[in-house]
């Protein structure tokens, strides 16, 4: 209270302030990342289940001509695999632009430095992407496996 005192900047609560305000952006990053991963996983299991109610006839006469039902989940979790590979590779690459776009605008200051993704870091997050995107895509492929011959070539 004393107006003649000296008055010093106290760094230390400043430096934990700062940490808090990271640690929450960080927190809330986290938060969005697998909220988009989840809402990935939901988009490409309703794709897979709705491929093989559209191809239930198709499934029907594979399995009539000998395929196992290995054979059946293989072909579904591949092409869960592929379009899970192919889009995310896209978005990872549309993000990459984004980020480079923004760097090349954005003039560098002491808070925000290079904003650009480590390779190693798009290439585990493409990884976990495809990683789910099978598991997504697993599901459907025991449904799959599971129509019998006689009941699927029924179905119109």
């Amino acid at each position: 209270t004393d107006e003649r005192a000296l008055w010093l900047e106290n760094n230390v609560e400043n430096v934990s302030t700062f940490n808090n305000v990271f640690f929450g952006i960080t927190l809330f990053i986290w938060f969005i990342g697998i909220g988009s991963l989840i809402a990935g996983i939901v988009g490409i299991g309703n794709i897979m289940l709705i491929t093989v109610k559209d191809r239930t006839q198709e499934i029907g006469v594979r399995k009539a001509l000998g395929a196992t039902p290995g054979n059946v989940i293989g072909q579904i979790v591949m092409e869960s695999v592929f379009v899970t590979t192919v889009f995310g590779f896209f978005g990872l690459a549309a993000g990459v632009l984004v980020l480079e776009g923004l760097a090349s605008v954005i003039p560098a200051s002491e808070f925000l430095r290079d904003p650009t993704v480590r390779i190693d870091i798009g290439l585990k997050a493409l990884g976990a992407l495809v990683f789910f995107g099978a598991l997504a895509g697993f599901f459907p492929a025991l449904r799959a496996a599971a129509i019998r011959p006689i009941e699927a070539l029924r179905e119109e």
